[in-house]
């Protein structure tokens, strides 16, 4: 426990570009727990239900629509960076669309783990 706090006041107290060190490996690692969480609804989609998740939505009710509905806005930048790569492997795309979706896709990741791990916390406090 004593070396714990003792990490939590170094890290804490670093300024200049070591803090700024810091916060880049935070911003990494919420976009990359956002980037972990869609692939897993992804991978659990594709598990369940035996296809692919696409943005498309099909549904006649309305609980699996908005469940499908909070699916997609989870798994969406794992689903766009798969059409992102297919589109310009397979169909021959410009390289720049490849980027504009890699930036959107790392952004959404940033969004979707802050969230997430934002609720998490939250519920951590509150357990």
């Amino acid at each position: 426990m004593r070396l714990r706090l003792q990490m939590r006041q170094c890290v804490w107290h670093l300024d200049g570009a070591g803090g700024r060190l810091m916060d880049l490996f935070f911003y990494i690692y919420v976009t990359a727990t956002g980037f972990c969480a869609a692939g897993l609804c992804t991978s659990s989609w594709q598990l369940v239900t035996g296809r692919p998740l696409k943005f498309g939505l099909q549904v006649e009710h309305t609980i699996p629509a908005i469940f499908g509905v909070l699916a997609r806005v989870l798994a969406g930048p794992v689903i766009m960076m798969r059409n992102a790569i297919r589109g310009a492997m397979i169909e021959g795309r410009a390289p720049f669309w490849l980027a504009l979706s890699t930036f959107i896709s790392t952004v959404w990741s940033f969004f979707s783990g802050v969230v997430l791990l934002e609720l998490l916390f939250r519920l951590a406090i509150a357990g």
